[in-house]
């Protein structure tokens, strides 16, 4: 029995929708492919195409205690920003989906503002209230409270969806079997918002991690993220380093995505 063909039309539509899917990949990953490798010039320059291949831009980056000291003070500020937007996102979350009523839409918006307003705007004013409160810039505080609020809004939007796609006759069962409101939450309700849950806090990592503006005007004194480190270096040299040094962004952002699927596996999350 021979299969059916295709209506000429039909097969040219879906020869020009494969042809648009294709052109946006290479426009999102082309930039990527050029600044990887660019990482691997041989040459003294930043440029492209690379003059050769070789590895020696990276054993500069390995070598310089700014970026190192960047790069971990970077990791170490992401990692705060995460778990702190992931419990306050989830709780703020339940609240506003389970039991909030007419203050819903208000607080609804309240936790999405860091996202709407210009994250410049936000960090002068965070920056002001920190000085004005006497608290300064002296340590990570600021810095990390900074991330927070810039993180805080894609957490609450992921647990939100996830609450708004979950059935809650679920937990009030288990409630009514004898299990306590704690008890509920962790044996049913969190399981099925986990994926919500992740994929927040992935893009909160991620997120955090290449945050520029917030990082400039609230990082403690003799502190150093990894994107101003990267913007002070290229004020005054312009080699590979600087690509290498994206390379690894690139990197940390893949391990990330990459933890995410070992663990609960990329099909099971929901993206907004």
């Amino acid at each position: 029995m021979t299969k059916k063909r295709k209506p000429l039309a039909a097969r040219a539509a879906d020869a020009m929708g494969l042809a648009y899917v294709g052109a946006v990949y290479v426009f999102l990953l082309l930039p990527i492919a050029v600044i990887v490798l660019m990482s691997l010039n041989a040459g003294e320059f930043l440029t492209f195409p690379p003059q050769g291949i070789s590895l020696r831009w990276f054993g500069a980056l390995f070598a310089n205690e700014a970026f190192m000291r960047a790069i971990g003070t970077s990791l170490q500020v992401a990692a705060i920003a995460t778990v702190c937007s992931s419990v306050i996102g989830v709780a703020g979350a339940l609240y506003v989906v389970r039991h909030a009523t007419r203050l819903r839409e208000g607080l609804r918006m309240m936790l999405m503002l860091p996202l709407m307003l210009p994250e410049i705007l936000t960090a002068i004013a965070l920056l002001f209230f920190l000085y004005a409160s006497g608290i300064g810039t002296r340590t990570m505080f600021g810095l990390v409270v900074g991330h927070v609020l810039v993180t805080l809004p894609y957490v609450f939007t992921n647990v939100a969806s996830a609450l708004y796609n979950q059935d809650g006759t679920l937990e009030q069962a288990a409630r009514s079997l004898g299990a306590s409101p704690w008890r509920a939450f962790v044996r049913v309700t969190l399981p099925l918002i986990k994926p919500g849950i992740i994929t927040g806090a992935l893009f909160a990592f991620v997120i955090s991690f290449d945050l520029f503006n917030m990082s400039l005007l609230l990082k403690g004194i003799g502190m150093t993220t990894l994107p101003l480190q990267l913007f002070d270096y290229l004020r005054w040299d312009f080699d590979p380093t600087a690509a290498a040094v994206s390379t690894v962004s690139i990197v940390v952002t893949l391990v990330a995505v990459i933890c995410v699927d070992r663990t609960v596996g990329l099909r099971s999350l929901r993206f907004g």
